[in-house]
């Protein structure tokens, strides 16, 4: 138990009706959780909002309450502390009940529209080869060292993070690297948290459904930036023009990396072929397994963040070149016939094009590329025609298909991103909603050398429709299908 006077340092608070020297047993969020003197904190979500649960979480045992409102009635024996912000009083009291544990490691978080997965997947990795106890959070999973626990969000809520940065604590992780989404970031699950350093990856069209404007999101994830302390160092990529945008207001140590303009950290693809890529970086030639100038950027994000934590640049790059890709990032299968399958997580238009370009460019001409892809509902509906031009304009063959179409109907989705496909290439397109069909008949039309991009899910093992999650792995379906074929 934790004295309710020591987790509250840091907070804001507006008004306090009660006791605050007294001994508390949790914090929660969710009224269901609530037990016998825990500390209940009303956040309003995107759902439903905490503080018409007040009055449950002390009929449960509650001994404190953070509210942004105080309730009409005030219970004797619970003390009510009143906050401008919830979520961000959350953040700070979850942070000092767990000891600060993010004060005892290098957390380094990664925030962008695409690569967070790869860049901390591989940060992880390389820092395990070369022997530190390692800590990940991301969207894939967390790893506390050796130890794996599967996760549901790119940023887990503040309870989450700090209890996983707390275990790491125990088993003396000494690095932790973690991705920081825009929602996370909104809802101030990174707040509270003191970073080493933060990475800029990229950004472009996504969660607009949540943030509204596009500025708004960059905005937002800018905050990473603002918030890193002056001992920390702040990386970002110049070849996307928002990299000196998220420099703009931070006290932390600023690099830049970039494969097009001046930085401090520079790589140069000298070769490229379908299992990997020569690069030239710091004056020294890396041979990656990785592959596509996306690839590029993520390595050079790792390389210069390994060099800024410490690690010898030449055992930097020896590390690297035994990195393997990250599951569903350009993942691939090669068949008896010869024909190469390929997974990919791409669920932005601006990730499906890079991947796409990456395909096209190994290509010696002959080959087809099939590709199929759907776009996810309940999400932002105004990339559907941008993904359905880029799948059309690119491809020899597009397949539209269902991508965890939640609450929404498959058939409205397809249809918005037939939306986007012009009439040159309107004969290029099939619209399948069954996933499985869809990628069957991708197998059955490639020849072989042919090329079939899945794109959408990557590593998720599950379709979601209506609230309900059956398994589905793209790589299983397409390799099965292959393999089928074969016989």
């Amino acid at each position: 138990m934790k004295l309710l006077k020591d987790i509250l340092y840091g907070v804001s608070l507006s008004a306090v009706s009660g006791d605050t020297n007294v001994l508390v047993n949790h914090i929660h969020f969710d009224s269901r959780a609530v037990g016998m003197d825990d500390v209940f904190v009303a956040v309003r979500g995107t759902l439903t909002d905490g503080h018409k649960y007040i009055q449950k979480a002390v009929d449960s045992g509650a001994k404190a309450i953070i509210c942004e409102e105080l309730p009409e009635i005030l219970v004797n024996g619970v003390t009510y502390l009143k906050v401008p912000d919830c979520n961000s009083a959350l953040a700070i009291v979850v942070s000092n009940f767990y000891g600060n544990p993010s004060k005892n490691l290098k957390l380094v978080g990664v925030t962008g529209t695409n690569g967070k997965t790869t860049v901390t997947t591989l940060l992880y990795n390389l820092f395990k080869k070369a022997g530190y106890k390692v800590g990940l959070i991301s969207t894939i999973k967390v790893m506390v060292d050796e130890m794996e626990f599967p996760t549901s969000h790119t940023t887990p809520d503040v309870l989450t993070i700090n209890n996983y940065l707390s275990k790491m604590n125990e088993v003396g992780v000494e690095f932790c690297f973690m991705e920081v989404s825009s929602h996370g970031i909104h809802q101030k699950r990174s707040e509270g948290l003191h970073f080493a350093g933060a990475i800029f990856t990229n950004l472009s069209h996504d969660h607009l459904d949540y943030h509204k404007t596009f500025a708004e999101y960059r905005d937002t994830k800018k905050k990473l930036f603002d918030g890193l302390p002056k001992t920390a160092f702040a990386l970002v990529n110049i070849d996307d023009k928002n990299g000196l945008v998220m420099l703009q207001n931070t006290k932390a140590k600023k690099y830049t990396y970039a494969l097009k303009t001046y930085a401090d950290y520079r790589a140069q693809i000298l070769e490229r072929q379908f299992n990997g890529q020569l690069l030239k970086m710091d004056e020294n030639e890396l041979w990656s397994k990785l592959i596509g100038d996306f690839n590029a950027y993520n390595l050079l994000a790792i390389y210069a963040t390994a060099d800024l934590l410490g690690l010898e640049k030449m055992e930097i790059l020896r590390l690297m070149s035994e990195l393997e890709n990250v599951d569903g990032r350009f993942q691939y299968y090669i068949s008896k016939d010869k024909i190469t399958a390929i997974v990919d997580y791409a669920h932005t238009p601006d990730a499906l094009k890079n991947v796409l370009v990456t395909i096209n460019a190994l290509r010696t001409g002959n080959e087809n590329v099939i590709t199929v892809v759907g776009c996810g509902g309940d999400r932002d509906k105004s990339k559907r025609p941008v993904m359905g031009h880029i799948a059309s304009e690119m491809s020899n063959q597009a397949i539209f298909t269902s991508d965890n179409p939640r609450t929404e109907s498959p058939g409205v989705i397809i249809e918005e991103m037939e939306a986007g496909v012009e009439p040159q290439n309107a004969k290029k397109v099939l619209s399948i909603e069954n996933r499985k069909q869809a990628i069957k008949t991708a197998c059955k039309l490639a020849l072989a050398n042919d090329i079939i991009l899945v794109a959408g899910k990557g590593h998720e093992t599950y379709q979601e429709t209506n609230g309900v999650r059956v398994d589905f792995d793209d790589f299983k379906e397409v390799k099965e299908a292959l393999e089928s074929l074969n016989k």
